[in-house]
């Protein structure tokens, strides 16, 4: 009697290991109904050199706003075009000083501004300057991007649209994680001046996600999801194998032949 409870133990064990369902699939595990976290730093995205921007200028006079617009060159292939116009408008890209020469108006320094910092720079210079007395001053990114790799449905390279983009955005832009990607291991690697900084994330981890960092993404930022365990074994030959519930069920049904003359 004893031995058969022992083989019967011996088959379940082995029976419930093929069968476990991964711990770390879920996301935010540590979140209940009602919690609240507080997020770290609130960053907007801030023009650095090289970055391309559109500053556009409206009045009510709107030929004189035009001697302040920086049309297109016909051979450029990057612009914007104004509303309610043909006219296109050529970017600025930010010089190895942090300036773009704005026309009619001179040399601004935009590194370290967000959008709306810019715009209103802008927007002071003329009304000091006595250049234009209503101003409307639009600033628009061009040319700036995010990257998302590694274990997501969709991953490429994705257009800043807006002043605040979270790692969820990407996350979202990109299709989600696959079943395959490692939630505890997302990297955010980052330019930080002439050094690139790598930050980790743990998505079944609410709190530190959103206190990272990394959780508000910059121009040029790379997003890269870990493969699991799983889907980094199919990249050798019968990796998995040894994992499946076949096998589990031949090495209990070997082990308990092994018992059974053992016993006898």
């Amino acid at each position: 009697m004893k031995k058969t409870k022992f083989l019967l133990m011996l088959l379940a064990t082995l029976f419930i290991a093929s069968c476990s369902t991964p711990k770390d699939i879920t996301y935010f595990q540590d979140t209940w109904e009602g919690d609240t976290y507080a997020i770290g730093r609130d960053l907007d995205i801030r023009l650095q050199k090289g970055d391309k921007l559109t500053v556009v200028v409206h009045s009510r006079d709107p030929q004189l706003s035009q001697m302040f617009n920086l049309p297109i060159a016909s051979q450029r292939v990057g612009y914007t075009t104004l509303n309610n116009s043909n006219q296109q408008m050529s970017a600025y890209t930010v010089d190895d000083n942090g300036n773009i020469d704005v026309p009619n108006v001179g040399i601004i320094m935009v590194a370290g501004l967000n959008r709306t910092q810019v715009a209103q720079t802008v927007k002071n210079l003329l009304v000091q300057k006595d250049l234009v007395k209503d101003p409307v001053v639009t600033v628009e990114f061009d040319n700036m991007f995010i990257n998302v790799l590694g274990e997501v449905n969709h991953p490429g390279r994705y257009a800043l649209t807006k002043d605040r983009v979270t790692v969820l955005d990407a996350l979202g832009m990109a299709g989600d994680m696959t079943i395959q990607g490692e939630r505890r291991f997302v990297k955010v690697i980052r330019n930080e001046g002439q050094t690139r900084k790598a930050y980790t994330l743990d998505f079944t981890k609410l709190n530190q996600v959103v206190n990272s960092p990394a959780y508000y993404l910059q121009q040029d930022d790379v997003v890269y999801v870990d493969p699991n365990a799983y889907r980094k074994r199919q990249t050798t030959v019968n990796g998995n194998n040894a994992r499946s519930t076949a096998t589990y069920i031949s090495l209990a049904s070997l082990l308990t032949s092994i018992a059974v003359l053992i016993f006898k």
